[in-house]
């Protein structure tokens, strides 16, 4: 049996984080080491509900003897290992990848970017202005790209997508973290309606051939809302308040409760604003649910309230 069957504690891992000695049971990874002793590493693409993606490059440290960086949202803690997150290798690299993700894509609604941009030094904006809307980025073949005209920065914008009435898809706020893929296929739901098109920067998150969403393989559970990071995917009803100019998350409170529609027992979070509910999510901590719902649990709330 392994020490997990016997349910045996795991032996402590040390190693050293910026001269600090750091203890972490075995398996944990460098970021799980920096978050226990208060050290912040920027994530995008890391969520704490499925496998690292080591998509997005912005956690990347420096460990001694390595050759290059690595991500510490999956490189795992080894004794005797020195690590480093504030090198000059460290912040050039978090520089640069932040400034090509502010440059091609709209990082307006990600938790923390405006933060990690001032503190890196990051000026997405020296590439050039944005380049134009693409109307066609969904009809677009492998291979196929349009001349640069070295005066705009190719972005990923495209028109937003609206077609159901509860979540919207703003693929020009996407950086392909590849999360909303894993949540959707076989690390939550199993769905697979979703899936990376395309190649280089042609690349984006798309259904089967392209299909609106109502005719894809979408159960509409809404996990892959759950752990978008950028907001490129949002409810219905944060889009329209966002667009109009009345969404404010510091009027908004949270309740936890029970589900009601099935004996499951799966935990909601209630986000209220102006005594509406504008979104639910479930705790990642839960026994029960582990972020995850179903569409009655994530959208299923406007018996409550009769607009």
């Amino acid at each position: 049996m392994t020490i997990v069957e016997l349910g045996l504690p795991k032996r402590l891992v040390e190693f050293t984080v910026d001269g600090q000695t750091v203890s972490v049971p075995e398996g944990a990874t460098i970021l799980d080491a920096c978050s226990a002793v208060g050290k912040e590493i920027p994530t995008l693409c890391y969520g704490d509900t499925l496998k690292p993606a080591n998509a997005c490059r912005v956690c990347m440290v420096e460990v001694e003897g390595s050759r290059t960086l690595v991500p510490s949202c999956s490189r795992k803690a080894e004794p005797g290992m020195v690590v480093h997150t504030d090198s000059e290798r460290t912040r050039t690299s978090r520089k640069v990848v932040l400034e090509l993700l502010g440059s091609a894509t709209d990082l307006s609604t990600t938790p923390g970017v405006a933060e990690w941009m001032a503190e890196a030094g990051a000026d997405p904006e020296r590439f050039g202005p944005p380049a134009p809307p693409s109307d066609d980025r969904d009809d677009a073949l492998p291979g196929e790209h349009e001349p640069v005209d070295g005066l705009t920065a190719a972005t990923v914008r495209q028109p937003v997508k609206v077609d159901n009435a509860l979540y919207v898809r703003d693929y020009g706020k996407c950086i392909l973290c590849y999360k909303c893929v894993d949540a959707c296929g076989d690390q939550w739901q199993n769905s697979f309606a979703i899936s990376v098109a395309g190649r280089g920067f042609g690349a984006r998150i798309s259904t089967e051939f392209s299909t609106p969403l109502p005719d894809s393989a979408c159960v509409y559970c809404g996990n892959c809302v759950e752990v978008c990071p950028t907001g490129a995917l949002s409810f219905k009803a944060e889009h329209d308040k966002r667009e109009d100019g009345t969404w404010d998350e510091s009027a908004q409170t949270e309740t936890t409760t029970v589900c009601t529609f099935c004996g499951v027992g799966c935990n909601l979070t209630l986000h209220v604003q102006d005594n509406e509910i504008v979104k639910v999510t479930s705790p990642h901590d839960s026994s029960v649910t582990h972020g995850n719902l179903c569409i009655k649990g994530r959208f299923g709330w406007q018996h409550v309230q009769n607009t």
